[in-house]
């Protein structure tokens, strides 16, 4: 981790902990911050970008929050472009100003549920990866996010020790690619799921 990285941490940090004194951003404990808050918070994201596949460019992460695990893993891969998706305007509000004041010209923040995109063409198949830690996975839920990723890209999907494993779950055009122990003492893993890149049949060739 380079030292310009490691300055944006202690930055991220110190703005989460004087805005989540005012508006709830996370659960976990800011003002004497325990080693399993900081390992949640910073490096679990952190060991998480190092499975990233190679030439990541685009990357859009669903219900944001406090932005957590979306900013550490952009950090950690520096030259993506990071889509931040939040329902909550005043979560929002706060993402924006974490972008402003980590300088993270690649990063923009989007306030809308995530069902809401669909719409927008400019974000469909249009992302190499998909992050996801706060939203409830379920089969719908996959299929949505799904659109978002580009045929080959993936989905990371962050899970702790009381989550179940989703990829007895998933379902065309999705495929369980890998499952990654993150953190030993969180009892953290990444889950991988991969969009499948359709089959060419040539022409005049039974389906």
């Amino acid at each position: 981790m380079s030292a310009e990285v490691a300055d944006q941490l202690e930055t991220y940090y110190r703005l989460l902990a004087t805005w989540n004194a005012k508006i709830n951003l996370t659960g976990l404990q800011l003002s004497d911050i325990s080693p399993d808050a900081l390992d949640r918070l910073l490096i679990e994201p952190l060991v998480a970008s190092r499975y990233a596949p190679p030439r990541v460019i685009r990357i859009i992460d669903v219900g944001s929050g406090g932005g957590s695990p979306a900013i550490p893993f952009a950090l950690g891969l520096q030259q993506a472009r990071l889509l931040m998706v939040e329902a909550k305007t005043r979560k929002s509000v706060f993402l924006r100003e974490a972008v402003r004041s980590l300088g993270m010209n690649g990063a923009d923040v989007v306030t809308a549920r995530f069902e809401e995109l669909l719409a927008r063409p400019d974000l469909h198949e249009a992302h190499d990866l998909v992050t996801i830690r706060a939203v409830r996975v379920e089969p719908r839920v996959l299929l949505t996010l799904q659109a978002f990723a580009k045929p080959g890209g993936q989905i990371f999907l962050f899970r702790g020790s009381g989550h179940a494993d989703p990829s007895e779950i998933v379902t065309p055009p999705l495929t369980w690619k890998a499952t990654y122990p993150l953190i030993e003492s969180l009892r953290s893993r990444l889950v991988v799921l991969e969009k499948r890149v359709p089959r060419v049949v040539p022409r005049g060739t039974a389906g």
